[in-house]
């Protein structure tokens, strides 16, 4: 659109089309500064909703995440704000069903614990009594089955390690997956219940073989200490740590 300025002439700028519209916009119609300068603000806020709404037709989002959207494509705070108010009013933005859908699809497709997907919509800036009662939907029978599940894939990763220091071990990555404590020590438990009770016997050989690698140039007098001390901060029990050593020639070992 061109608007005549009384002095210099002509400049244009583009309205949508609800704009013209709204405020019937046709060539020769005079406006004041009044006006104009509402035309521009309502200009700014149509825009700044078509933008919005691109930004949510990707996937849902928070309210949060679309002013922050928003803000970083340059948007005033009152436009924002009018942009907010009209997406709620037409549902397009609801931060419960936000919170609920995303605690639906962590559970379904990822393995995060409950904390780290609490987390997760604390940043999204959902409110806590909300995420309360969207966390609910994991269910504790859910949370111990994907607990057990992850020990065991780490069970198998581990196998040359102490059944002590396995255990300790799955407890410090299920706090880093975001279970709770009631969880952890049931999942371990559970998980370590298929523990061959044979074990520590094998991968004490396997720690027992780099202990021996590890200190084979310090004379055999103190190579043995060395050797108990690796293997006990390895986890391992005296008893084994014993009949381990006694099963061996330290003198003659290379």
């Amino acid at each position: 659109m061109f608007f005549d300025d009384g002095k210099d002439g002509q400049y244009a700028f583009s309205v949508s089309e609800d704009i013209l519209i709204k405020y019937d916009l046709r060539k020769g119609k005079e406006l004041d500064e009044q006006q104009l300068a509402e035309i521009f603000y309502n200009e700014e806020i149509q825009k700044a909703y078509i933008q919005a709404v691109h930004y949510l037709s990707f996937r849902m989002r928070s309210i949060k995440e679309v002013k922050e959207h928003l803000q970083e494509k340059g948007y005033e705070e009152n436009v924002i704000q009018e942009v907010i108010g009209r997406l709620l009013n037409q549902k397009y933005l609801d931060d419960r069903e936000f919170a609920l859908a995303f605690v639906k699809t962590q559970i379904n497709t990822s393995d995060k614990g409950p904390n780290v997907i609490k987390e997760g919509l604390r940043k999204k800036g959902i409110h806590p009594s909300i995420i309360d009662e969207s966390l609910a939907l994991f269910t504790n029978e859910e949370k111990l089955e994907k607990a057990v599940k992850l020990c065991e894939k780490q069970i198998l990763k581990n196998k040359t390690v102490s059944t002590k220091q396995l255990s300790s071990h799955l407890r410090i990555f299920l706090v880093r997956k975001g279970f709770e404590q009631v969880t952890i020590q049931k999942a371990v438990s559970l998980a370590l219940e298929n523990v061959p009770d044979h074990r520590d016997e094998e991968t004490i050989q396997i720690q027992g073989e780099k202990a021996l690698k590890k200190y084979r140039l310090v004379p055999p007098e103190k190579r043995i200490m060395k050797v108990k001390q690796f293997l006990y901060r390895k986890g391992f029990q005296l008893a084994d740590i014993e009949k381990f050593l006694d099963g061996i020639d330290i003198n003659n070992h290379e």
